[in-house]
């Protein structure tokens, strides 16, 4: 018991450093980090993300959120660099340097080389008087007091609030540019998030039966359609117009209240104002409305109302929607 007491005061202490670290970030950012933002964002060029060691993991993931966000981005180790990779900066490209020290060998060796290409560099660094602070065009200062290894030595504060400093400037960058959610499903057409994005309607109903019925048809019928096309209801046309619903939920619930069923027309247990959904509507919009419904299935109609199908909850959860 009490080891695992100290487990948990372990893991508290890691985060409340952590967290302490993290607020005196957020009161460092000012004029420098506007200005970086705007530097970046009015670029021609590309930014080209380098560090090393814990730096360079963190550099990578930077990278890929930049990317992922509408800011070309590109990633140079800097061990590499001064062995053959410099040749990946290009003469419009800006250079995100990050070190914890901003003192190591090789971003010393490397400041100097990129400055002769004439590119602009931006330090990331927990110490304002390394020589990268100094040498940089913009600095990015990341404020510790100590690493919240116990030895103060694994990389944990500094490269928390590397990260932390990485998604600050992609949403920054984001949020200048005017970057929305049309052009985020751009850079991610695939898995979950990317359907979501753009996943619509009718890219879904293609692969469905479309189920309809007349008012007057017998209840048998109705019954028959429902099952056939395997979607849990059939809408109900009259003179080409929608004018209501039979689900199986309805046939159910007949069943529970009429003995006699010869007589009984679909329109006499349709909905009259059944849920429907434009086909040019995202499949996520389907999902809310369903969800707000407490529905499975919504009526497809066009832009002039009419109907074109239905998209069944399976349909959703088939693609990963839900």
């Amino acid at each position: 018991m009490e080891d695992r007491k100290k487990i948990i005061k372990s893991g508290r202490q890691t985060l409340q450093i952590e967290i302490e670290a993290m607020q005196e970030l957020y009161e460092s950012i000012g004029e420098n980090f506007a200005n970086v933002v705007q530097v970046i964002a009015q670029s021609k060029g590309r930014l080209v993300v380098t560090g090393i060691g814990k730096s360079a993991n963190v550099a990578t993931k930077i990278v890929a959120t930049l990317n992922s966000t509408g800011t070309p981005a590109i990633f140079m180790h800097a061990s590499d660099a001064i062995h053959g990779d410099l040749g990946i900066i290009q003469k419009e490209d800006i250079v995100l340097m990050l070190s914890k020290s901003g003192n190591t060998p090789e971003i010393k060796v490397l400041i100097p080389l990129i400055k002769n290409f004439g590119n602009k560099i931006i330090g990331i660094t927990a110490n304002a008087q390394s020589y990268l602070a100094k040498n940089a065009d913009y600095l990015l200062h990341t404020p510790m007091q100590k690493e919240a290894c116990p030895n103060n030595l694994a990389p944990t504060t500094s490269t928390t609030l590397q990260m932390a400093m990485g998604d600050a400037l992609a949403i920054a960058l984001l949020e200048y540019k005017g970057f929305n959610e049309r052009d985020f499903a751009k850079y991610h057409p695939g898995g979950t998030l990317g359907k979501k994005l753009y996943l619509r309607v009718s890219d879904l109903i293609v692969n469905n039966e479309k189920p309809q019925s007349r008012p007057d048809d017998s209840i048998k019928d109705v019954i028959i359609e429902i099952t056939k096309k395997r979607l849990g209801a059939t809408a109900i046309i009259d003179n080409n117009q929608l004018t209501g619903i039979v689900t199986d939920g309805d046939v159910r619930r007949m069943l529970q209240q009429e003995t006699n069923l010869s007589q009984i027309k679909a329109a006499d247990i349709m909905s009259t104002n059944p849920k429907k959904i434009l086909m040019d509507a995202l499949a996520v919009k389907a999902l809310k409305t369903m969800q707000t419904h407490n529905i499975s299935q919504l009526i497809v109609i066009d832009q002039q109302g009419n109907y074109q199908g239905m998209i069944h909850l399976h349909d959703l959860i088939k693609e990963g929607i839900l």
